[in-house]
């Protein structure tokens, strides 16, 4: 097996993906050679966002020092485990968190820092630009965050030449190419899926909105590519910009940048009509891909796509694991304190686990995870709060239980629009993401919050890095006028069915009794929002 892979490596029967996360950039190379594309090498860098002068952001120097630093990573263990150094694949893709702010002038220079999804700072903006265009516009997405700019009377507005996302970025510098994949396209402007671009009618609306600007939004907006397409190829300026040792060879084609929610998507093999994910990290979101129209518009509900165009129903929440980490690392203190040898993932394990043990509804306690802004429950700012009664059942069981809780809590308010008032139906969702990593744990709770069946395949783990490898393969792999979705369904999982839980009926019973409180008890969170600052 080893020697076939070294083969497959040797011949570019490889492809390479690369996701900025939120806590983590990882780069995968997978063999495109065997059924299902499973990874065979891996490399990974830590990283977290930094709050400066009251803004979400990353430098863009950490940006290049983490991609740097995961690639050689990749190299590495490629050249550890098959003997062989890592000079060429036959593709390369581009992940990221998607929408945010980062524009730059003429001369290809950064206007401002960068501006993440986090920021929840454009609400004037994103409710003008929704009443407008009849269209639900997030506070996220990039065009929200240009328009307030705009109503702030920002001075760099005359001189943006250019305005894209992180993976667009990434791309741009590795390419020399301005485009972008219409799912990560998507969380900036809305586009209209019968042309697979961005809605001419609202971008003509925009621009009566900017009327006393030189420039027109679609000249500084990126070029839409669609899963499939081929989005340039690796300059010797990205060549070495991506492996300053020199042995990455120029030329490799890359596909379209997508976002992190588009990647996901196919990681899970969710890209068709009726079928839906969850991915749960930093921040939560579901994606479910629609057989229809919703009846109306929801400010609580993106509509994007997925990386072949198709619409699609998010729900997004901004905070998710967060709070539950920092309770973790708390915990970790207590256990250097102690002399206790107990390693990070498996004190992650045993918490998860022993909030099976908790009372249902959690015996009263109630979480507020909210590290930053909650636009779906209107929080401009965040206070994580831990609340309970002084008759409260307060074990460590029980609070656990309510902190994994208060990781869906969010999610479930957005979900029940889509449920509820749209009647939307499916028949199972994929869950992905550092949530789901302890067996069972999250996937079993998250089916009793959201009423529905949740599978975990084994290859969910490498999450939105391991969806843009298999995006890149796609470009180089597939059969004339071959659909994503048959691409996957046939070529990739197959064989991979995963593993699915249905939803307990206690632990529903459980989570409906906590969600009740948890939307009493709102006016805490604002409370401390506006108390503390």
């Amino acid at each position: 097996m080893t020697m076939a892979i070294k083969q497959a490596i040797i011949e570019g029967k490889t492809s390479i993906g690369i996701e900025l996360g939120s806590t983590r950039i990882k780069a995968v190379l997978i063999d495109t050679s065997k059924a299902q594309h499973a990874p065979i090498a891996s490399g990974a860098y830590d990283w977290e966002n930094r709050l400066e002068n009251n803004v979400w952001t990353y430098h863009l120097d950490d940006v290049w020092k983490g991609i740097q630093s995961s690639f050689q990573a990749l190299a590495s263990d490629t050249q550890h485990c098959y003997g062989t150094p890592l000079v060429n694949t036959g593709a390369i893709g581009i992940s990221a968190m998607m929408h945010g702010y980062l524009v730059f002038d003429k001369v290809d220079a950064p206007l401002t820092p960068f501006r993440t999804w986090r920021n929840t700072m454009t609400e004037q903006a994103a409710r003008a630009l929704t009443k407008t265009f009849r269209f639900n516009v997030p506070q996220r997405w990039s065009i929200a965050h240009l328009y307030q700019a705009m109503l702030n009377h920002e001075t760099h507005i005359p001189n943006i030449a250019f305005i894209t996302t992180l993976a667009g970025y990434v791309h741009w510098r590795l390419t020399g190419q301005k485009s972008l994949g219409i799912g990560d396209a998507s969380g900036m402007f809305p586009i209209d899926s019968a042309i697979n671009d961005y809605h001419q009618g609202m971008l003509q609306q925009f621009d009566e909105l900017a009327h006393d600007f030189s420039w027109k939004l679609k000249d500084i907006l990126p070029t839409v590519l669609c899963a499939g397409e081929r989005a340039g190829a690796l300059t010797p300026e990205g060549a070495n910009l991506l492996d300053p040792s020199g042995s990455l060879q120029a030329g490799i084609p890359f596909c379209p940048p997508e976002g992190d929610a588009g990647t996901g998507m196919v990681a899970t093999n969710s890209v068709k009509e009726r079928t839906g994910n969850v991915s749960a990290g930093t921040s939560i979101f579901a994606m479910l891909v629609l057989e229809k129209p919703l009846t109306k518009v929801w400010t609580e509900i993106d509509m994007v796509t997925t990386p072949a165009g198709k619409p699609v129903a998010m729900v997004h929440c901004n905070n998710c694991t967060s709070d539950l980490d920092a309770w973790v690392k708390l915990f970790s203190e207590l256990n250097v304190l102690t002399g206790a040898n107990i390693e990070k993932p498996a004190l992650y394990d045993a918490l998860y686990y022993k909030a099976l043990e908790g009372d249902a509804d959690c015996g009263g306690l109630v979480s507020y995870n909210y590290y930053g802004g909650e636009p779906i429950t209107e929080m401009e700012q965040g206070r994580p709060l831990f609340v309970r009664l002084p008759d409260s059942h307060f074990t460590l069981a029980n609070f656990m239980r309510a902190t994994l809780f208060s990781t869906m809590a969010t999610l479930k308010l957005g979900m029940d629009i889509l449920t509820e008032q749209e009647q939307v139906r499916l028949d199972n969702l994929l869950g992905h993401g550092g949530l789901f990593k302890t067996k069972d744990v999250g996937q079993r709770l998250l089916a009793a919050a959201l009423h529905v069946p949740v599978t975990v395949m084994e290859s969910a783990g490498e999450g939105g890095a391991w969806g843009i490898a298999l995006l890149a393969a796609y470009m180089l792999e597939k059969d004339a006028d071959e659909p994503l979705e048959s691409y996957l369904t046939e070529k990739v999982f197959a064989d991979n069915v995963g593993s699915c839980l249905e939803p307990d009926p206690k632990d529903e019973t459980g989570f409906s009794a906590f969600i009740e409180r948890y939307k009493a008890g709102l006016g805490i969170e604002r409370s401390a929002v506006a108390s503390l600052r």
